[in-house]
């Protein structure tokens, strides 16, 4: 029988890649992406100034370099998405062993800028952060291990990925980088729990979880001081905590207006992790709420198009991209309005970065990739044997 696309039609023969592309993207969560890297420099034009004041550079200093970072991303994103499960699976675990090792590397050769955690390597023009770039191929090297367990007589990828995770988790925890070790093992579980994981397992592995969380506190100043200041009743108005609580009671539902916060003065990470603070100092509750919605329809139209894939890897691999990209945005933001510890985690597409705004070009185009309308075949045909 003719097979059926979800939403569009049958792609058809010989058809050249451009318009192949076009017709098969999701074009709603390309222009969120797009419209989110432009609320990022926007709001880089009002965060950046006094730090390039402050460290001698021109004032727009930090936009520009957003802007060719900003850029870099976007082509990486257009570009992957252009490519075939197949080839983005093979070019994803090649980058994932490439990271992992480089990963390995940070406590020999790696710099912690003053931050008192070791995650990147200076360039001298420029830093990388691996742990970014990791987890796009983390995603899709373990989604193909879980999807391999799945086959008659496969190999046992549900172990594999396991001990992949938790390797991954250990050295970054040793860093420290909680936020992201978090990350990773958040995707990871989603990833299995999509793949069949009994319920039972989940439940134990929160437990493993909730003990390894009491051995970093007691372990680790840097996550005991952190869980002490989120627990407090009192924030410390001079913490960066504290300022971010000000700038968004300041900003209200409507803004203090273009250009009249005050928190990016004060603020040293306004740029980055505390970017939304300043969203919600000049433009108010009004423009927190769009971004919301932006990163929503990302994930909820990735999550639609998912359930329609028949292909169990290209279900996994989108599944832990899409999970991954919601779950960091939610806790940027939630650690600013101090629902969540504070993590050291960007907010993707909008806060300043390098390796952050080029590590989720290509996070988000896997998943456009994946989420692209291709010929299925309709259910009935798959339960009629195709007669």
């Amino acid at each position: 029988m003719t097979e059926m696309v979800y939403g569009t039609v049958p792609v058809r023969d010989g058809e050249p890649i451009l318009p192949k592309w076009w017709r098969t993207i999701d074009k709603w969560s390309m222009s969120c992406i797009l419209l989110l890297f432009g609320v990022g420099l926007l709001l880089g034009l009002a965060a950046s100034p006094p730090l390039a004041e402050r460290n001698g550079f021109p004032h727009f200093h930090y936009v520009q370099r957003q802007m060719v970072f900003g850029g870099a991303a976007m082509v990486a994103m257009i570009l992957t998405s252009m490519m075939s499960p197949q080839l983005v699976r093979r070019l994803a675990i090649l980058g994932f062993i490439a990271t992992f090792i480089a990963l390995c590397g940070l406590p020999f050769f790696g710099t912690d800028f003053g931050k008192g955690a070791t995650r990147w390597y200076s360039l001298g023009f420029a830093a990388v952060q691996p742990s970014e770039f990791l987890k796009p191929g983390f995603v899709v090297a373990a989604a193909w291990m879980l999807a391999a367990a799945q086959e008659v007589g496969g190999p046992p990828g549900r172990l594999w990925s396991f001990i992949m995770a938790i390797s991954i988790v250990l050295i970054l925890a040793m860093q420290p980088d909680f936020g992201q070790a978090a990350l990773v093992l958040f995707g990871w579980g989603v990833m299995y729990f999509v793949a069949g994981a009994p319920m039972l397992l989940l439940v134990g592995m929160a437990g493993m979880v909730t003990l390894g969380g009491i051995m970093a506190y007691n372990n680790s100043e840097h996550f005991a001081r952190r869980i002490d200041g989120f627990l407090s009743p009192d924030v410390d108005p001079r913490t960066q905590l504290g300022y971010a609580t000000n700038a968004i009671r300041e900003g209200g539902f409507f803004g203090v207006g273009v250009g009249e916060g005050e928190v990016k003065w004060s603020l040293p990470d306004a740029h980055t992790d505390f970017i939304i603070a300043v969203a919600a100092e000049e433009y108010g509750l009004v423009l927190v709420l769009c971004i919301i919605v932006l990163y929503s329809i990302v994930v909820v139209r990735s999550f639609s198009r998912l359930m329609k894939e028949r292909d169990p890897f290209i279900r996994l691999a989108g599944t832990g991209l899409a999970a991954m990209f919601g779950v960091q945005a939610m806790i940027n933001m939630g650690v600013a309005v101090r629902l969540l510890p504070a993590k050291g985690m960007t907010l993707p597409f909008v806060s300043y970065g390098g390796s952050s705004v080029i590590a989720s070009g290509i996070a988000v185009g896997m998943l456009l990739a994946f989420t692209r309308s291709r010929p299925q075949g309709d259910i009935g045909d798959i339960l009629r044997g195709h007669r």
